[in-house]
């Protein structure tokens, strides 16, 4: 019998518009029979895996969709505000926003330790995820962004938004349209579905998001300070071409402060430290060189836009012996 976990031998690699459009008419009617007149729930992170999903599904069933997308106060500038304009107004999908902010920091107050905290993230959006889906009757399908690293990788179930796992009282039937493909297949399939680039090519979030990237506990202007100086960087790495070559760049703003000067006078503020880095596998990563013009313009905006920051370092450690995230 074969393994539905493993990926036909005599699948085409996804490398084109023509391939990807193939793909997608085949998965149209493989869902539409799988799924009949059933209701499916997808937790949406805006993620590429799940966003292609989420496209797959309204091609497919449309209204028969429900999405649920939970902004846990962690995620990048303007993230949830794109995931509502794409699904909610272009494709008109059943989505449901919560606005978790306050939840989700009050419950990560005072914390420091790393694990800690993505555990706090990974029970509270399970819990988030559960109270709404509760409130909905008639679903029998739950949809997943599984892809095939994560078959290869662990036990084939994707945890919700990678922070934690499937509720334990859970009884729906999965449906998983992409768990074959890899991720530059998923990015193909999302370019010909019609997703915005700034969404099929999104670089890697971690699910507990902006939370490891502010470093020990988190306050909501130390969380600010990492949005704002990621949204800068983001911004400015676009205008310079690296938007495409640089595989993951992001800013941490530690829990610590030294002296600086603005406006002629004496600021005790926070540092911003800047990551980028290139790999393949995410095993092993190499710093990428950034041109001192760059870094002088980005080091400029950043001092003095963000409230909270008086210096800019670059961070030049490869991993190993550094991991590609601070926690």
């Amino acid at each position: 019998m074969a393994d539905n976990n493993v990926r036909p031998e005599t699948m085409e690699r996804i490398t084109n518009q023509e391939l990807a459009d193939q793909f997608i008419e085949e998965q149209v009617a493989e869902l539409r029979n799988q799924i009949g007149d059933g209701k499916v729930l997808l937790a949406l992170s805006g993620g590429v895996d799940s966003s292609v999903v989420a496209a797959l599904l309204i091609k497919a069933i449309g209204k028969q969709l429900t999405c649920i997308h939970v902004n846990h106060g962690l995620m990048r500038k303007g993230e949830s505000q794109q995931v509502i304009d794409v699904f909610k107004k272009e494709l008109d999908d059943n989505l449901i926003y919560i606005d978790a902010t306050d939840r989700f920091l009050d419950k990560l107050a005072g914390v420091e330790d790393p694990e800690t905290k993505r555990k706090i993230i990974g029970e509270e959006f399970i819990r988030v995820f559960e109270e709404e889906s509760n409130k909905l009757t008639g679903i029998g399908f739950l949809g997943q962004g599984t892809i095939y690293p994560d078959i290869l990788e662990s036990d084939g179930i994707k945890a919700h938004h990678n922070v934690g796992g499937l509720p334990e009282d859970v009884d729906f039937e999965l449906v998983e349209p992409v768990k074959f493909l890899f991720k530059d297949e998923v990015r193909v399939v999302g370019k010909a579905l019609g997703l915005p680039d700034a969404m099929v090519y999104r670089q890697p979030f971690p699910g507990p998001g902006l939370g490891v990237r502010c470093v020990g506990a988190i306050t909501r202007d130390r969380l600010e300070a990492v949005r704002e100086s990621d949204a800068i960087l983001r911004e400015e790495f676009e205008k310079a071409g690296l938007a495409g070559k640089v595989w993951q760049y992001f800013t941490v703003v530690p829990d610590f402060k030294s002296t600086g000067i603005k406006d002629g006078k004496r600021a005790f503020e926070w540092p911003a430290i800047i990551r980028a880095v290139n790999t393949t596998d995410a095993m092993e990563a190499t710093v990428e060189h950034i041109d001192w013009a760059l870094l002088d313009k980005i080091t400029e905006r950043i001092t003095h836009e963000v409230p909270g920051i008086n210096r800019v370092l670059y961070d030049v450690t490869p991993k190993p012996t550094g991991t590609i995230e601070f926690e």
